[in-house]
């Protein structure tokens, strides 16, 4: 009963300000969706405290298809990575909703946006309880919908529309490699169930499939095809380009989808299938590269954005490579455990960017900002925590997920990993640095803005601000508390997570050396050094550095021109032959001998017949003594026949 409740809250209280926000109200709307994820909340809570390294065990709560050999029931799988998901998922998602009646307190459509929240929370939920991969992608398509419905909520506005309909898109390239992994699954286990897959893998270790004229290990491609689902859901590199775009929509959407929830499914999916990709060494060093890749690439990015929630963007994308590169590495618990202190320490600077622009009057840019730390003091050192837990300074959240990546990267002794880790220190110093800026520009120097605006700046009210104080506790905290999951004897996931027997990375990491040990903290204290010269000791040497070089500056400002070449290679070709379709097929073809035709052939029939209606009695008179000539004529041929 207690697992129903915490899945069902959030789907009740969706129902409910969705359907009768009118009858509600805004205020009904709200007391009804947070109460109900503030439920959910507690039954985390509850759930994290007695569940965690316990068996795993079902909630069964109906039977869903019964087809030939397929059989799939509705279930919550409970076990110690669904219940540590639940609770990150619930527990950001109660503060985020708290925070949004504020935020979102002179919008015309709250119980909408409510309603959207509560569902997206909805559908992540079932996604981490999942008990069978068909359940599973139910979750993830839901969560996809819900993020299509958020990302676009403000839909006057033409950049959101078409950042809803990218985020879709490019998801959905995602998710075909997502629907593929499935189907190969249930052609090698006759099944979808976790507990089927799980237990059979190691009996389909070699067993190869065909497809093109190549035969390719089966467990490979089934562990590659799931893991392209993830890259999408997961904004890694190649289908990352909808994340900043996403930041069209509200701030708490920000804070939700890219923080605790959305983004962090991919992650989720790859720790949840360990079985599999422990088989599957080849897909192991795909996820390797590409989350290291990631970190990479979007730390060069956020150097030079000015907005500041697309900077908090790109890190959000960076973070998340460093979560699939410790999945590549063998250390599933780091990745997760960096997913929890991930979660608060990230929706943390979401919100907190959120309470900037509540105070500067919807201004987003960085640039027209600065003086602003004594103006909001509660937002200013909420947004310096958060900073400092995603650069990992000593004893903050950050310090002590992100560092165990790193050792694990160094401690498994490949040459994937040592590449990854390298990757990973090196965006270790970039995140330093953007994030330094993001709080230099922001809070320090001289105002930038107009001086009408600055004259209304004003801190944001309790509601908006005791969330930032709550997620700062796990910001500060969660590194300390949640340490069990590095439990290198695997005792924490009770079987939740699962290693292969020559997968020691765990171990090995305690044993790196004491420099490896220290690098993060000397490539933080590097990047946030850095930030502190350039932005407020000698704030002209930012001009001076791009002037020397525009180039490089001119390629990391425009993304890598990953959307420009998506444009050239996809969207033009797609565009000129949808319009070769429409204009030869559609209308040329389809209109021309259908619909339209019909319509023209009617039209001059119709003009044909008109004709005949002269109004001239003799007209009429001649056409009938034809017509009896012909009548007759008939008559006497049929007759005479």
């Amino acid at each position: 009963m207690l697992h129903t409740i915490l899945v069902f809250s959030p789907a009740l209280g969706a129902l409910l300000a969705g359907l009768f926000g009118r009858q509600l109200g805004d205020r009904g709307a709200q007391i009804v969706t947070c109460g109900l994820m503030a439920v959910s909340a507690f039954c985390a809570t509850i759930g994290l405290v007695l569940y965690v390294g316990e068996p795993a065990f079902k909630v069964e709560l109906l039977r869903w298809i019964d087809v030939g050999g397929l059989e799939v029931d509705w279930a919550l799988r409970v076990d110690t990575l669904s219940t540590v998901m639940m609770f990150v998922v619930s527990f950001v998602s109660c503060f985020i909703h708290i925070y949004s009646i504020g935020y979102m307190a002179h919008d015309a459509s709250i119980p909408r946006f409510m309603s959207y929240l509560s569902l997206f929370t909805f559908a992540m939920l079932m996604l981490v309880t999942a008990d069978n991969l068909l359940q599973l992608y139910f979750g993830w398509e839901g969560v996809g919908v819900a993020s299509y419905l958020l990302i676009g909520f403000w839909y006057t506005r033409p950049s959101a529309c078409a950042a809803a309909i990218k985020a879709f898109v490019v998801n959905r390239v995602g998710d075909v490699g997502l629907a593929l992994g499935v189907a190969l699954c249930f052609l090698l286990f006759d099944s979808i169930q976790f507990d089927v897959i799980f237990a059979e893998a190691g009996d389909r270790a070699g067993q190869t499939v065909s497809a093109f004229g190549l035969s390719v290990d089966a467990l490979t491609l089934m562990a590659i095809l799931l893991f392209i689902g993830a890259m999408g859901k997961s904004a890694q590199l190649g289908l990352h380009t909808w994340l900043p775009d996403a930041m069209e929509g509200p701030t708490p959407v920000s804070a939700l989808i890219h923080a605790a929830t959305m983004v962090t499914a991919g992650v989720f999916l790859v720790a949840r299938f360990s079985p599999v990709f422990e088989l599957a060494p080849a897909a192991l060093a795909l996820v390797t590269i590409v989350g290291a890749a990631t970190a990479f690439f979007a730390a060069t990015v956020g150097l030079t954005q000015f907005d500041i929630k697309r900077v908090i963007a790109y890190s959000t994308c960076s973070q998340l490579g460093y979560m699939f590169f410790a999945c590549g590495v063998g250390a599933y618990a780091a990745g997760i455990f960096h997913l929890v202190t991930h979660a608060f320490f990230k929706a943390l600077l979401f919100l907190g960017a959120g309470s900037v622009i509540h105070a500067m009057s919807d201004e987003q840019d960085m640039r027209r900002m600065g003086g602003l730390a004594d103006k909001i003091k509660i937002t200013y050192a909420m947004m310096w925590i958060g900073t400092l837990a995603l650069v990992g300074f000593p004893g903050t959240a950050g310090f002590f997920s992100k560092d165990a990546i790193l050792e694990a990267a160094w401690a498994s002794h490949n040459a994937f990993h040592l590449l990854a880790f390298w990757l990973g220190l090196l965006a270790a110093v970039l995140t330093a640095f953007y994030s330094g800026r993001l709080v230099f520009m922001t809070f320090h120097g001289e105002p930038r803005a107009d001086h009408h605006v600055m004259e209304h700046v004003h801190e944001s009210p309790p509601v908006m601000t005791v969330p930032l104080g709550v997620l700062a506790m796990g910001a500060l905290f969660a590194g300390w508390l949640g340490s069990g999951m590095l439990d290198p004897d695997g005792a924490f996931w009770a079987g939740a997570i699962v290693t292969g027997p020559d997968n020691h990375v765990l171990h090995a990491m305690h044993e790196v050396p004491f420099l490896v040990k220290l690098a993060p903290t000397l490539a933080m204290a590097t990047g946030l050094g850095l930030s502190w010269l350039f932005y407020v000791k000698m704030p002209d040497l930012p001009d001076r550095v791009v002037a020397a070089a525009r180039p490089l500056h001119t390629f990391l400002y425009n993304k890598w021109y990953f959307d420009e070449l998506y444009d050239l290679l996809f969207v033009r070709p797609a565009l000129a032959l949808g319009r070769v379709f429409w204009r030869g097929g559609d209308v040329g073809i389809i209109d021309r001998f259908g619909p339209d035709g019909i319509a023209q052939s009617a039209l001059l029939g119709g003009a044909r017949a008109v004709r005949l209606q002269t109004g001239y009695l003799y007209h009429y008179a001649f056409a009938m003594l034809i017509g009896v000539v012909l009548l007759v004529g008939l008559y006497l041929f049929v007759i005479g026949g």
